[in-house]
């Protein structure tokens, strides 16, 4: 990745232990709420995270990886076969195009995303992806009272429900991290996700 990273902007973060902290294990924090064999996508994947890192740590699901610049989906593509990973994929596309995509739309039981967007742009991403059922796991920084508030109505329209929320810190350090949990509790409406662009220009507010 830190050789990568001379060519292309996947991380600002190049000191190897603050990597290992603030990529690895911030990624692994998610792992607990995925169940068994589940077909999972993370949405704004960038240099991998949290999808690598949970692929390496549970080879029993099937991840799927989503980014809007090619340049990360070839990294990607490389670190997935240097590792000979198997059940795993990269696709370039923009979350609001595989939304719409028959293949993509509602087949997953856990949608994943973490410092991607604000929360209420975020989960018109995430939701239409989501099987009714499964999980969309938003993984975010602190302070994030008026982001929960603000996207209550977009959550209502996609057709989630806020299952639960879980704040801590990393281990050994203060730097704070939410994570929260939404269940998908019937179909998005076709509408959903709109074109590509509006989320995050016309938030649902």
């Amino acid at each position: 990745m830190l050789e990568w990273n001379e060519k292309i902007n996947l991380t600002a973060i190049t000191e190897p232990d603050e990597i290992i902290l603030k990529h690895f294990i911030d990624s692994f924090t998610i792992e607990k709420y995925i169940e068994k064999s589940s077909k999972v996508i993370d949405v704004g994947t960038g240099a991998g995270f949290p999808g690598i890192p949970l692929k390496i740590i549970r080879p029993d699901i099937e991840m799927t990886l989503v980014d809007s610049l090619q340049k990360r989906i070839t990294f990607l593509e490389e670190i997935i076969n240097k590792l000979g990973m198997t059940q795993i994929s990269a696709i370039h596309a923009r979350a609001e195009e595989i939304g719409k995509d028959e293949n993509h739309r509602e087949k997953y039981d856990c949608v994943t995303s973490r410092a991607v967007a604000n929360l209420t742009t975020l989960v018109e991403y995430m939701i239409p992806l989501c099987k009714i059922k499964g999980k969309t796991i938003c993984m975010k920084g602190s302070n994030i009272a008026d982001e929960l508030e603000e996207a209550q109505k977009a959550i209502k329209i996609l057709e989630g429900k806020i299952e639960n929320t879980e704040s801590f810190t990393l281990p050994q350090t203060d730097i704070a991290r939410n994570i929260i949990i939404i269940e998908k509790e019937k179909s998005t409406p076709k509408q959903y996700p709109r074109k590509a662009g509006t989320p995050a220009k016309q938030p649902l507010v």
